[in-house]
């Protein structure tokens, strides 16, 4: 070693030296050391124990994995396509006769396509503005039907069990086996509005209130069968109406307007109008009270959603008269909800009597009158319906929202194709 590296350690050891050993054994651990005490006070993190790994899939017997790939090669009478729920990987999986395979593979399929079944192909925001929700199946449920199918071979037959009920459905689904294959445009808007009914729950209620917005028809339907129907009126182009389901409880008698805060400067300072004010005194809202000039008529309909949407009568009856209503706010303008209210309220033998709800209207006061049972309300986007022969009615699809789900449709994840994940959208 040479003198001068000798002197460049001899100098790094002197400092070292001189540094107390009180100082070098006692420096601080590092915040990850297992066993460092925690300051006075302070409580450990709690260690959050990682997910249990995923079941092993059943074991499935070769006649099963045909029937499914049987299934699979067939799913196109339901508006979906085969090769999204791979059979070619199947096929080849049966023929390496390992069970192990086999299995993991065809679970795999019928994962994908019983969820597609239940709930529809497309999801998500490419349904582009619905939310109505569907409660069909979850993982838990799925697992119990694969494991009841297999152990009964009857995996046909839960697949069917899974699709929508509705008669509308089986009415596309003739009009779909009947349209011409080079029909692309008919045949992707059968396919697409067939998916749509798959997005709804497949049970929809004993008695429920549908609003199809490309049609302007609102139509109460108790045991399968048209109660009640009649026109409406539903949002603007620049203020569509949302697809939705609530709950309806009641109506309210002589309502108030909340003015949305969109138009409130359409209104502020007007005769008619009531100015809701702060503890600043800073005007924060407008109200319209009841009246022959309010928006909303007689009554609306009180089915809570995080939308504020609902249906109700309006003082702008020659609406009703137009062939296209879209002209709302986004509410569901209805024509002679009145005659509606009146018979949900004496249903169930309900207290509302027709002489009492006109005395209520008379005394010009709000009231709220519920109904004996509560109802579902679902407001749906169906821009093709299908007759019992086969033939369709097209509707005008005004909010031009078909193309957009139609690619999503097409997609093998039924996604928008080109979309970017939404953590790299929002960090744009």
């Amino acid at each position: 070693m040479t003198t001068k590296v000798r002197s460049k350690h001899a100098v790094i050891f002197a400092a070292l030296a001189a540094v107390p050993l009180s100082m070098v054994w006692a420096q601080p651990a590092p915040a990850t050391d297992p066993i460092a005490p925690l300051p006075e006070g302070a409580q450990a993190a709690p260690v959050e124990a990682p997910p249990p790994p995923p079941p092993p899939p059943p074991l499935w017997q070769v006649p099963q994995a045909q029937a499914l790939l049987n299934y699979i090669r067939n799913v196109g009478r339901e508006g979906l396509s085969p090769e999204d729920y791979n059979p070619s990987g199947l096929e080849t999986a049966m023929r390496t006769g390992d069970p192990m395979t086999m299995s993991q593979v065809a679970t795999d399929a019928f994962n994908k396509l019983s969820s597609d079944l239940a709930l529809g192909h497309v999801r998500g925001d490419a349904r582009v503005d619905w939310h109505v929700v569907d409660k069909d199946l979850d993982e838990a449920r799925k697992r119990a039907l694969l494991e009841t199918a297999l152990r009964n071979n009857q995996l046909p037959q839960t697949l069917d069990g899974l699709l929508p009920s509705h008669p509308q459905y089986g009415a596309l689904k003739t009009a779909l086996a009947t349209a011409a294959k080079t029909d692309t445009a008919k045949v992707n808007k059968i396919r697409l509005n067939m998916d749509r009914w798959r997005w709804l729950p497949r049970e929809l209620g004993s008695k429920y209130i549908i609003v199809n917005v490309p049609s302007y028809y609102a139509t109460l339907v108790e045991n399968g069968a048209t109660r009640w129907k009649t026109r409406a009126v539903a949002g603007a182009i620049k203020t569509p109406t949302p697809q939705l389901n609530a709950t309806a409880s009641g109506v309210i008698l002589n309502p108030w307007w909340e003015v949305p805060q969109s138009i409130s400067r359409e209104v502020a300072g007007k005769a008619g109008y009531v100015a809701v004010k702060g503890k600043d005194g800073k005007v924060q809202r407008w109200r319209q009270p009841p009246g022959p000039s309010n928006a909303l008529g007689q009554l609306k309909f009180v089915m809570p959603n995080e939308h504020a949407i609902f249906l109700h009568d309006t003082n702008a009856k020659s609406r009703f008269n137009s062939s296209v209503r879209a002209a709302s706010h986004g509410c569901i303008r209805t024509k002679d909800v009145l005659e509606l209210a009146t018979e949900l309220l004496s249903d169930d033998n309900g207290e509302w009597t027709p002489e009492r709800i006109k005395a209520a209207l008379a005394s010009k006061k709000s009231v709220q009158a519920n109904f004996v049972k509560p109802l579902p309300v679902y407001i749906v986007y169906f821009s093709v319906a299908a007759n019992t022969d086969g033939s369709i009615v097209n509707y005008d699809d005004m909010y031009k929202r078909d193309g957009k789900v139609i690619e999503a449709l097409l997609d093998s994840k039924g996604e928008m194709p080109g979309k970017k994940p939404a953590e790299k959208v929002a960090a744009k």
